[in-house]
This record gives C-alpha cells, sequence and structure tokens, in this order.
C-alpha cells in the first residue's frame, strides 16, 4: 500500500504502481506503506540541504522511518521517496533512456533504499542493489 503524490503535475506514471507492487511482492514485503512524491528541482534541493547538509538538487531522495527494519505492528511504514521531475528528465536525455525507464529506476532506487539497502558502503553493496534494480527493471520490460 502506497500513494503517488504529483505535486509537479507530471501525471505520465500510471505504470509506477505496477513496478512498485511488482518489487514489494519479489522482495516478499506484504504489509509496508510508503509515499512517493514527485517535485521539483527547488523542494529537493531544500530538503537535500535541511537533511544532509548538501546545497544543490538531486534525483531522488529517500527518507526511511526505520532505516530498513520493522517498524511494530500490522503494517511496516517505510517512509517517503522524493523524485525531481526536471533531474528525471534531464537524466533521460543524459543517459539515453526514456523518462519511463529513468522514472521506475529512480523510484526502485528510492523504496530499495527504503528497505535498507545502501550502495553507499562498497562495492559489494552497490553491485547487490544496481543489479537488483536492472532485474526488476527487465522483468516487467522496461529496459534501457
Amino acid at each position: 500500500m502506497f500513494d503517488i503524490i504529483d505535486k509537479y503535475g507530471y501525471k505520465n506514471y500510471d505504470y509506477l504502481e505496477d513496478v512498485l507492487s511488482y518489487t514489494l511482492k519479489k522482495l516478499g514485503i506484504d504489509n509496508a506503506t510508503f509515499s512517493l512524491i514527485l517535485t521539483d528541482d527547488e523542494e529537493v534541493a531544500f530538503l537535500n540541504k535541511t537533511y544532509r547538509n548538501i546545497d544543490r538538487t538531486t534525483d531522488v531522495l529517500s527518507f526511511a522511518l526505520n532505516d530498513g527494519g520493522s517498524f511494530p505492528g500490522p503494517i511496516n511504514v517505510l517512509g517517503d521517496i522524493y523524485i525531481s521531475i526536471p533531474k528525471m528528465k534531464e537524466q533521460a536525455i543524459e543517459y539515453g533512456h526514456s523518462e519511463k525507464r529513468e522514472l521506475s529506476f529512480l523510484a526502485v532506487h528510492g523504496l530499495l533504499h527504503l528497505l535498507g539497502y545502501d550502495h553507499t558502503l562498497g562495492e559489494k553493496e552497490e553491485k547487490e542493489m544496481f543489479d537488483l534494480q536492472k532485474e526488476i527493471l527487465n522483468e516487467k520490460g522496461i529496459i534501457d
């Protein structure tokens, strides 16, 4: 169970529900909730500066409530994912991807962070997370 909140007015994300639901199912998670917020560079830059002390925008930010552990109770409240739509569009062009592929990648990336995956811990963790992202997107037919 999750909400997609389109603060940007992007509107072209109907496939994300399927991609995110598939990711949860693949990982055996059936009692989780989170929010995915589609927004602009300004909001993401503000959040990045406020919570990470990094004074610039970025593509995706994940705010995990439980750092990959379980939340006590019948529903695991994971947290929030913020995606900058302008940054996503820029990266889609830069990497030669469709916007669908780039937005799906960022959404899955953010969700994996909420679930405790962290590519910044080392090469092994980075490979595990990026291989899983690629596998999920390929299985859903969202390829480069």
